[in-house]
């Protein structure tokens, strides 16, 4: 039986995502997914309102045997024909619906700076920029596990926090976005965690169902060597198939002086990736109280309400710091109460304790929380 949710998610992405237009092309991009009603709903809802769909099916274990025999020809060639289909298009949805999110897990690095380097990194120079984009995940039972629910819950909660009213989002993030653009200097504390860095003149970007679903998140880039004093992370991370807990960083004049983890060895591989790496290029609040506990999801667990994100490696072009880097990892700060608490100052001013904003301005961030 069709799911009319389904529907309702097609025409969220089309129409509030991408914007989609009579006469423009649309790539949509879909990994391992479990059935192929969205991707059906996609293709159909842009043939009506005029464009032209383009669609790209990929599996996550054929992509791991291309990754693991990496050959850097090889990745120049795959990464140069996706750019050049990606510079013919004005829209693109990605919807990952990974059956094994360890999938990538045990390639040598080596080969996955081989494909971050030139297919992702020289597809995404153009994407992210260049076309209206929305990148989202799909209910699955490996997701479901990830969230530690039965995969029919799961299933109601992806749909409930995926078509959320993202006009009323934008308009609650307005008095943040206007805070934070008049904002210099920025401190956090948590346990185990001192940090202060600056946004200074740094551009201040809202997001309401734009470019991720869900959604739920305002974001900058801290001054590039701004950043002092040590953040110990209490979310977990899947990053290039593997799991890191318990990651520590401490900065110096903006940079990652020392890192420690679940796996101390690899995560220090990782910001050796470039020069760039162990500088940061992303700072964000989370708005979406919706969504409460971490999944080991990135596009979920960035935007859990009563956090923020802070991200070793490429800055974006809307909130540019001048980093440069072929890694962007967001990481993830939970400040409520039930995640060891913690507070965020601007300017000497307390604005938000235990995850809960305090100014009269924030109130509406807090509905729901």
């Amino acid at each position: 039986m069709h799911d009319p949710r389904i529907d309702t998610l097609a025409n969220v992405l089309l129409d509030h995502s991408c914007e989609l237009k009579k006469g423009e092309t649309i790539l949509i991009e879909a990994i391992d997914l479990p059935e192929p009603d969205l991707v059906v709903a996609l293709v159909e809802g842009a043939a009506k309102r005029g464009a032209t769909p383009l669609v790209e099916l990929k599996n996550q274990r054929i992509q791991r045997a291309v990754y693991a025999n990496a050959t850097e020809e090889g990745m120049k060639l795959a990464g140069g024909l996706e750019r050049a289909r990606m510079e013919k298009v004005q829209a693109y949805i990605g919807v990952r619906g990974a059956a094994n999110a360890s999938a990538l897990k045990g390639i040598p690095a080596e080969r996955m700076d081989l494909y971050q380097e030139h297919w992702l990194r020289h597809v995404n120079d153009y994407r992210v920029p260049k076309t209206k984009w929305v990148v989202l995940r799909y209910p699955t039972d490996s997701f479901a596990q990830a969230a530690d629910m039965p995969t029919h819950e799961f299933t109601d909660f992806f749909f409930d926090v995926c078509t959320a009213d993202y006009a009323a989002m934008g308009e609650a993030q307005k008095p943040l976005v206007a805070r934070m653009q008049a904002a210099d200097r920025i401190k956090i504390t948590a346990p185990g965690t001192d940090l202060e860095f600056s946004i200074k003149d740094i551009p201040v970007i809202p997001c309401s169902g734009e470019r991720n679903i869900p959604d739920g998140e305002v974001f900058t880039a801290p001054v590039r060597d701004s950043i002092n004093g040590v953040i110990r992370f209490n979310t977990p991370s899947r990053y290039q198939g593997i799991v890191f807990t318990d990651i520590t960083f401490t900065f110096k004049d903006g940079k990652i002086v020392e890192a420690t983890s679940s796996d101390t060895e690899r995560i220090n591989q990782l910001l050796d990736s470039d020069e760039g790496a162990r500088y940061c290029g992303e700072w964000a609040i989370g708005t979406n109280n919706r969504v409460r506990h971490p999944m080991l999801d990135t596009l979920f667990d960035e935007k859990i309400g009563g956090s923020f994100h802070l991200t070793p490696g490429n800055a974006y072009d809307e909130a540019d710091n001048g980093n440069r880097s072929r890694i962007h990892w967001d990481l993830v700060l939970i400040q409520r109460a039930d995640y060891g608490g913690g507070e965020m100052y601007f300017d000497g001013e307390l604005v938000r304790k235990d995850g809960f904003f305090v100014p009269d301005d924030l109130q509406g961030l807090n509905e729901g929380l």
